[in-house]
């Protein structure tokens, strides 16, 4: 596996605030796309962008639907010439911070593009199965928010939509960098996306893919993170990226205590749960990045 390290864009545009913790603003970019981008002094930590690059690329190489991240230079210009560019901070607003940010890039277009679905029209999803597929990457990340996605309408009249993945930046618990696993943390909020799961299948082949992914192919996704972004703490990001080697072997236990929670989320996997070792996850659970 390759991933490429492009060379840093820049911001030329701010198009509007968006909503979420983050506090994320979308800008048009120097290469003529526009970006979902979260600052450095966003009112979560910086380290979120870190998270947000590290954990998309580690699911774009597990084949998962994912926006493409990429680093973007925002200016102190762009930002002194454009009020809108600030964030509510501790019951004021400040500008965002100029400097190397992290750009998602913005999924379809408006009015093709919800950030939610009824119940009634998740099951018609056209790539409902990679809800499965995703929680290989969540539970693997250790993501401590619920499961995002946005749904883009294939055509301009049609009921169907795709599924995107959005909103890394909690993986790998947030700021902190440690794995406390619990069942119900990292899943999508309704059962109703889990409905075909019948077996480990479902979430081939993004399992295998994680379970094989070897430690320079982790690094490559790690490759060209903004040392900001991780506080300079090169030691830490180097434990981190050694922990999600090492958890490779509990991904199965973490689904497996999921399937067995009180969610039931898997009501047509019939058979008795795969014997996996349990000793593996609870190792797992006692890593923390100090």
């Amino acid at each position: 596996m390759e991933v490429l390290v492009n060379a840093c864009i820049s911001a030329v545009q701010h198009l509007r605030p968006l909503r979420g913790g983050a506090q994320s603003h979308l800008l048009r970019a120097s290469d003529g796309a526009s970006y979902v981008t979260k600052f450095q002094n966003n009112p979560q930590h910086v380290r979120v962008l870190a998270n947000e690059m590290l954990a998309t690329r580690l699911g774009l190489a597990l084949g998962l639907p994912m926006p493409r991240v990429e680093v973007i230079e925002v200016s102190d210009l762009l930002i002194e010439h454009t009020e809108d560019l600030r964030i509510q901070l501790a019951g004021q607003r400040i500008p965002c911070r100029s400097g190397k940010q992290l750009g998602s890039l913005y999924v379809g277009s408006p009015g093709m593009t919800l950030d939610y679905l009824p119940q009634e029209l998740l099951s018609r999803v056209s790539n409902v199965a990679d809800f499965a597929r995703v929680l290989v990457l969540d539970k693997w990340a250790c993501n401590a928010d619920g499961r995002q996605a946005v749904y883009v309408r294939e055509t301009p009249h049609s009921r169907r939509h795709s599924a995107t993945f959005i909103d890394q930046g909690y993986c790998f618990n947030a700021s902190e960098w440690t794995f406390p696993d619990y069942p119900l943390r990292g899943v999508f909020a309704n059962n109703r996306v889990y409905e075909s799961v019948t077996g480990w299948d479902a979430f081939e082949p993004a399992l295998t893919k994680a379970e094989e992914m070897d430690l320079d192919a982790i690094w490559q996704c790690a490759a060209g993170i903004p040392e900001e972004w991780y506080e300079r703490y090169r030691d830490d990001l180097n434990r981190l990226v050694e922990a999600l080697h090492h958890r490779r072997t509990a991904i199965r236990g973490l689904i497996s205590k999921f399937r067995e929670s009180i969610r039931n989320p898997f009501p047509n996997w019939g058979d008795s749960p795969t014997s996996v070792d349990l000793s593996a996850v609870r190792r797992d659970e006692a890593v923390e990045i100090r």
